[in-house]
């Protein structure tokens, strides 16, 4: 289970990458595509540097204390721009004053991201609706995404991984996500990297029970992508993380298109917040071992009435934000 798990998230990163440069065109509805999303570009050596020297603080940063240590929590984005693979001053400081960097899963480590010899991600699930099927094809011509491969996705995958090829188009891509990001800086430090959960836990939290629970999450990412709106939303998120909105954060539920009924709502809770007491719990434990941990966690996990800092507050941690 935690191989085809791992193989289901590290196969949606590495179809993400295939969207072919420039010069496809594909049939969606009524209109053509005149490109493709265009392809991650990685920075230069010389580029990284330079971004390095100027980079502003971005995202959400708590220094939290107990027994005489300082740790810290940080809440991230899956997904970047190249500039933002050099963390702000601050975040470095912090990085690099801990023992140890703690991500929910280390998608850097390569016995994560091994692929099985044969992988049937999508095992024992009926064939999508013909219709539903239809509009995944033309989503994944669109992106450039051989239509074959996406379809061989869980149909939630389908979804994820179509909505981070269109995001492409404004300059996000998964490839410069903060996790990335702060793996680098912590090998560069000697820094070990922790991963808090299995790639097992979180497809379990991502992945619904039924056939159907499934279909009617991936017509809602087709739904949007097709009006238009996924695009928006996302930079609205991506907007709010870099400037460490966190009020426009908490209020994400609200405008985002993503919690409209009892099904969704209930998606949202486990795939977020009800992740969040075993994240504490790991934070915690690593905490009191006696090692400084700056642990990185999605921005989304740092509000409601289950965040992360709350709990640790509750288990007797002086929170105080890092403006």
């Amino acid at each position: 289970m935690r191989r085809r798990a791992a193989w289901l998230l590290v196969r949606v990163l590495a179809l993400a990458a295939l969207a072919a440069p420039a010069s496809a065109r594909a049939q969606s509805g009524q209109h053509l595509a005149p490109t493709c999303p265009p392809t991650a570009q990685w920075p230069s050596a010389e580029e990284r540097r330079a971004a390095s020297r100027q980079a502003p603080d971005r995202g959400l940063l708590w220094r939290i204390e107990r027994d005489g240590r300082t740790s810290y929590l940080f809440g991230t984005l899956h997904i970047g721009r190249p500039d933002w693979l050099a963390p702000g001053p601050r975040v470095q400081q912090a990085l690099r004053s801990s023992d140890l960097l703690a991500l929910e899963i280390d998608l850097t480590d390569p016995a994560v991201t091994a692929l099985p010899p044969t992988p049937t991600p999508g095992a024992g699930l009926p064939p999508l609706p013909a219709a539903l099927g239809a509009r995944v094809r033309r989503e994944a011509e669109r992106a450039c995404l051989p239509p074959e491969a996406v379809a061989r996705l869980h149909p939630v995958m389908q979804g994820v991984m179509l909505s981070l090829v269109a995001l492409r188009r404004d300059g996000l891509d998964s490839a410069f996500g903060q996790e990335i990001a702060l793996a680098g800086v912590a090998r560069e430090a000697g820094l070990p990297i922790v991963s808090m959960e299995t790639m097992a836990l979180q497809m379990a939290a991502l992945l619904p029970d039924t056939p159907a629970e499934a279909e009617a999450l991936l017509e809602g990412a087709l739904t949007q992508l097709e009006s238009g709106r996924a695009r928006p939303l996302m930079l609205r998120l991506a907007r709010a993380w870099e400037r460490g909105d966190l009020e426009d954060l908490a209020a994400y539920p609200s405008w985002c298109e993503c919690a409209r009924d009892a099904a969704e709502r209930a998606f949202y809770r486990r795939v977020n917040d009800g992740r969040n007491a075993g994240l504490a719990a790991r934070i915690d434990e690593m905490h009191r071992s006696g090692r400084k941990v700056f642990a990185a966690v999605g921005a989304l996990h740092m509000t409601g009435p289950q965040a992360l800092p709350l709990l640790l507050a509750g288990k007797g941690y002086r929170i105080e934000r890092v403006h």
